[in-house]
């Protein structure tokens, strides 16, 4: 039940997605359509879909924008035609990182994806060099003083995986992907609110970095998340803050 302290490291993460409020919408948007076109529009039979929309709920994303995403992929509206693609490497001190993009151009996405490795000090590797490394699951974090033995009660009787006591005194609910949604709302209406939460690919060993290192792989997540095709940037990496 113990876990590496990682509470300063997301609330960074989280105020950088923040900053780029406005370029989420539409990267947001794209994975809306992708989850309509593949399971139908109604989130209530879609677990995809519902995952994307409360993505674009926790940003503030106008309703519209959602509403018309969706349509895009059902059909209503015309839309772009979008393709899932993985890509591994290797970033600073051989730390694993996973790139998740949707494109309508391969050819273009894994060129500057393989540009953006190479001029910050990574390597673009093969199809399943890192992904092994990782695990697929939800993740919520609860902020340092919360009640962790009353936490860990609720989240086992919703179903969870794990709890994690953080180093820093914040509190880490691993739960199945595909439960996600609705460990995280059965934990709400227990009355405890995820500071943050999402499906990510969660390091099974994490790799610590500071200093310049740690400067030069933030720069490369920077700039790999800023690439348009960019949905996801998963990495072993914790910064020393």
């Amino acid at each position: 039940m113990a876990g590496h302290s990682k509470w300063a490291n997301i609330q960074h993460r989280k105020g950088k997605q923040d900053e780029k409020r406005s370029a989420s919408f539409s990267k947001i948007a794209r994975e809306i359509t992708v989850a309509a076109k593949a399971g139908g529009g109604d989130p209530a039979f879609n677990p995809r879909l519902r995952l994307a929309i409360d993505k674009g709920k926790q940003v503030n994303m106008p309703r519209d924008k959602i509403d018309n995403a969706v349509k895009k992929g059902t059909g209503e509206l015309e839309g772009v035609d979008y393709i899932e693609v993985r890509y591994e490497g290797y970033g600073i001190g051989g730390a694993a990182v996973i790139v998740d993009c949707l494109t309508d151009n391969r050819t273009r996405t894994v060129a500057e994806v393989r540009h953006a490795f190479n001029k910050y000090g990574g390597n673009l590797g093969t199809d399943g060099c890192v992904a092994f490394q990782f695990r697929h699951c939800g993740q919520l974090l609860f902020a340092p003083g919360t009640d962790e033995g009353a936490l860990m009660e609720a989240a086992i009787d919703a179903g969870a995986d794990d709890v994690l006591s953080n180093d820093d005194g914040s509190v880490e609910v691993i739960t199945p992907a595909n439960d996600y949604m609705a460990v995280k709302e059965a934990l709400a209406a227990a009355g405890f609110t995820a500071e943050y939460g999402s499906v990510t690919m969660k390091a099974e060993n994490e790799t610590q970095l500071a200093g310049d290192e740690a400067l030069r792989m933030q720069k490369l997540i920077d700039v790999l998340e800023s690439l348009d095709d960019v949905q996801e940037v998963y990495t072993s990496v914790v910064i020393d803050e």
